[in-house]
C-alpha cells in the first residue's frame, strides 16, 4: 500500500483519488512509498549548520531566511506552496499562524550542488526521516527546511489545559512523510523513547518535537507551596508514550528574560509571577 504524499493518508493500489484530501493518484500529489534519501551533514556544537548535497532533480524547500550559503548551480524560487490558489493562501494562513513567513523558498540543483541552512539564535538542528504516513509535530516556529515530499501542516492542541498552559499554544506544527524534515531549537537536545502509558513530565516551553502517537497533557505540579515557591511555575507538560520526544534545555523566551537589562537575581520566580504566569507563560 502506497501514501499521499498531499496529506500522508493510505492509498489502495488500485484508488484513482486520495480518500483523505481527494488529490488525484498520480498529479502532482500522487502516491508514492518512499523519497530519495538526502545527502547531508549537521556540523557545529550550537550554532550548528545542515550542509545538504543536492543530486539533480532533487528539490528542497526552507523557511525564509535560513538560507547560509550556496553553489552557483542551486537554483531557488520564492513561492507559496500548493497547486491552486486555494490551496496556496491555506497554506500561507497555515504557516502565518505557526509564526513561519508567508513564503516558502525552494532549491533545485542543475548537477550536484551544496547548500547550507542555520537557525537565527544557539541551538540543534534535529534530521527527522520520516517513512510515508509517518508525522511528527513540533513546537511553533521550529521549522528549519524539508524535501518537497514533506507535507507542512496545522496540528490543534486537543486538550484545552494545554492550550494555556503548556507553553507552546493552541498550534503545534506537523509534518507528515515520506521525506526529511530539520528543525531548530535553542540550547541542547535530550532525547527520550517513551514506552506504552511510560510518562515524562517537563517544564512548559522546553517540548521541541514529538512522534504523533505521544499524548501531550498539562498537570498541575502538586501542592500550593511548590507552586508558588519552587521556581518552575504551576504546571507540568506530561508526554505519554508510546514513540519519541526531544526537550530542549533553553527556550527563547529564558534566553531573553536572562538578558534583559531590568532583570535582578537568578532564576526564582516569585509568588505573584507565580500566579500572574497562569494567564501568561514565560516559557
Amino acid at each position: 500500500m502506497s501514501f499521499c504524499v498531499n496529506c500522508g493518508a493510505q492509498i489502495a493500489d488500485e484508488a484513482k483519488f486520495c480518500g483523505g484530501c481527494g488529490r488525484p493518484v498520480g498529479s502532482g500529489a500522487g502516491a508514492t512509498t518512499a523519497a530519495e534519501p538526502l545527502d547531508y551533514t549537521i556540523q557545529g556544537d550550537n550554532l550548528q549548520v545542515a550542509r545538504v548535497r543536492l543530486k539533480p532533480g532533487q528539490e528542497i524547500y526552507a523557511e525564509a531566511g535560513k538560507m547560509v550559503y550556496k553553489t552557483a548551480n542551486v537554483q531557488w524560487e520564492t513561492r507559496m506552496s500548493g497547486a491552486t490558489l486555494g490551496e496556496k493562501l491555506l497554506g500561507a494562513f497555515r504557516r502565518t499562524i505557526t509564526g513561519e513567513s508567508l513564503f516558502l523558498t525552494y532549491f533545485h540543483s542543475v548537477g550536484p550542488g551544496e547548500i547550507g541552512f542555520a537557525g537565527n539564535y544557539p541551538g540543534k538542528i534535529q534530521a527527522f526521516e520520516l517513512a510515508a504516513g509517518q508525522s511528527i509535530v513540533a513546537q511553533r516556529d521550529a521549522f528549519l527546511f524539508a524535501q518537497s515530499t514533506i507535507q507542512f501542516n496545522v496540528a490543534l492542541v486537543r486538550n484545552l489545559g494545554a492550550g494555556f498552559f503548556g507553553g507552546e499554544g493552541f498550534i503545534l506544527e506537523k509534518f507528515t512523510g515520506p521525506g526529511t524534515v530539520f528543525i531548530h531549537a535553542g540550547g541542547d537536545f535530550v532525547e527520550f523513547n517513551l514506552a506504552a502509558a511510560e510518562t515524562l513530565q517537563i517544564e512548559t516551553g522546553c517540548i521541541v518535537a514529538f512522534d504523533e502517537s505521544v499524548n501531550y497533557d498539562i498537570q498541575f505540579v502538586g501542592g500550593i507551596k511548590t507552586a508558588l515557591f519552587g521556581g518552575e511555575g504551576l504546571f507540568l507538560a506530561t508526554m505519554t508514550g508510546p514513540g519519541r520526544v526531544i526537550v530542549q534545555s533553553m527556550t527563547v523566551n529564558k534566553l531573553r528574560r536572562e538578558l534583559a537589562p531590568a532583570r535582578t537575581g537568578g532564576d526564582e520566580r516569585s509568588p505573584l509571577g507565580a500566579i500572574s504566569g497562569i494567564f501568561q507563560s514565560d516559557d
